[in-house]
């Protein structure tokens, strides 16, 4: 009997402790609603961040990001009715059009778009028109199958859980499935126009940080153009150095053909990694926020900053507006930091306000539910992931607590090639970070366990 005591008390403190460790795990992970919703996100506090680590130490692990759940659009996909007009291989680009509908999943396509779910869209395009070249031997569609086709594919996503709206997002038009202006689709003229084996060696694997700087593939694919657009005017004129200015619209078109045409040399998963590469040495280039009426951090911050305490309440106030826009790379943070400093010099704002106010890179990127700080995205190309149990997760760095470098002469917009403060591409930590998470399934263990425990002490 006192074994069976013994035994029953032992289950019971068991329980206890697992009905502890839900209750904790459920407070700790759970977040608001808002900023899925709404996309409303915590105010920074004036006192939040002192930077923990110098620019060149290593970042500490990231933390979790973690919202409802995103099971219904991915458990529950709906098979979409297509126009039946579209040449495009759905079925063989399925991997594909999946990772699509992750990275562009209808909650987080407006917070995602710049770094994850645009440049994977537009590849997504570039290699289902790649890869249909094999079959019909022109690097592009005719501008009566763009329209149909391009419905087929946003219906094919929606289904999967993507946006609905991501033409609007991603900038997304028909006329990015056919050769636009372009003179050359045909794929034997393209490869008697091009050095097409010197372009396939250059650009078949990345690095995507050499290449960046390098510009290895990038320069043979501009060349490549380059020599394509000069068809349009002078077929025997392919003197590459002497493409005039007003050819650059031309080019650019003749770039996503070049695209296409490595695409179908590429298996889709290589395809993917090339171009997502060579789109992210663009994505960090430019910081995408937008930066709204500064007076009244000039009326604060001006003289001298004699009064600390209201400059700094106006920064703070300030960066709180940015950092509802977007998530955005620790590359493209940095140039953030530039603008805006360059902005306030305008204003003559010469100290520096951001080591006065503890302004840090993580200060110009979206706040993740109750985090004080935001949240950077990696400036190597990552893609959102998806599993039943925990939902949409992608990386997320919150704890690379690295100033916001002050903008000086010796210290203007760089390329990420000659940026001083040196940041790491990836966070430290390996697991990927959450952005979705079931906050029912806490409760529901917090319900059995509850009604084990009463179940075990009518004993």
């Amino acid at each position: 009997m006192s074994a069976g005591v013994s035994l029953k008390h032992r289950v019971i403190m068991f329980l206890l402790e697992l009905f502890v460790f839900f209750a904790c795990f459920r407070e700790c992970l759970s977040s608001p609603l808002d900023h899925v919703k709404g996309y409303m996100l915590t105010d920074r506090r004036a006192d939040a961040f002192v930077p923990e680590i110098t620019p060149s130490a290593s970042p500490q692990p990231f933390l979790p990001l973690l919202a409802p759940s995103p099971l219904s659009p991915f458990t529950n996909s709906s098979v979409p009715k297509l126009s039946g007009l579209c040449i495009l291989n759905f079925t063989a680009a399925q991997s594909l059009m999946s990772m699509t509908s992750i990275d562009c999943w209808a909650a987080f396509a407006p917070l995602l778009a710049n770094v994850i779910c645009c440049p994977q869209l537009h590849a997504t395009l570039v290699i289902l028109v790649g890869q249909s070249s094999k079959d019909t031997g022109v690097l592009a569609l005719n501008r009566t199958l763009a329209n149909p086709c391009l419905s087929d594919i946003e219906k094919v996503l929606e289904g999967q859980g993507a946006g609905e709206n991501l033409k609007q997002i991603c900038s997304i038009h028909p006329s990015n499935l056919t050769e636009a202006s372009c003179p050359v689709k045909d794929v034997d003229e393209f490869e008697s126009t091009v050095n097409s084996s010197e372009l396939l060696a250059s650009c078949e694997k990345i690095d995507p940080v050499k290449e960046c700087c390098d510009q290895v593939c990038q320069g043979a694919i501009s060349e490549a153009a380059i020599r394509l657009a000069l068809k349009a005017s002078d077929p025997l004129n392919m003197d590459v150095p002497h493409v005039l200015p007003e050819h650059s619209t031309r080019v650019n078109d003749c770039k996503t053909v070049v695209l296409r045409w490595l695409a179908s040399k590429l298996d889709p998963y290589r395809a993917k990694e090339v171009l997502r590469g060579l789109t992210n040495c663009n994505v960090n280039k430019v910081c995408p926020l937008v930066f709204p009426n500064m007076r009244h951090v000039a009326n604060s911050c001006w003289n001298g900053i004699n009064n600390q305490t209201a400059c700094c309440d106006a920064m703070d106030s300030y960066v709180s507006h940015l950092q509802k826009q977007t998530l955005i790379t620790n590359l493209q943070a940095l140039d953030c930091a530039t603008s805006l400093g360059l902005k306030l010099q305008k204003y003559n704002i010469t100290r520096n306000v951001y080591s006065q106010c503890h302004i840090s890179l993580k200060d110009f990127s979206l706040q993740v539910g109750s985090q004080v700080s935001g949240c950077l995205l990696p400036s190597l190309p990552s893609d959102a992931t998806f599993d039943k149990f925990s939902g949409i997760s992608f990386i997320c760095d919150l704890n690379d607590n690295i100033p916001a470098p002050w903008p000086t002469l010796s210290l203007l917009p760089a390329s990420s090639c000659k940026k001083s403060v040196r940041i790491p591409a990836l966070p430290a930590a390996t697991n990927a970070q959450t952005g979705l998470y079931n906050e029912y399934v806490a409760v529901y263990l917090l319900i059995a366990s509850s009604m084990a425990i009463m179940m075990l002490l009518q004993f």
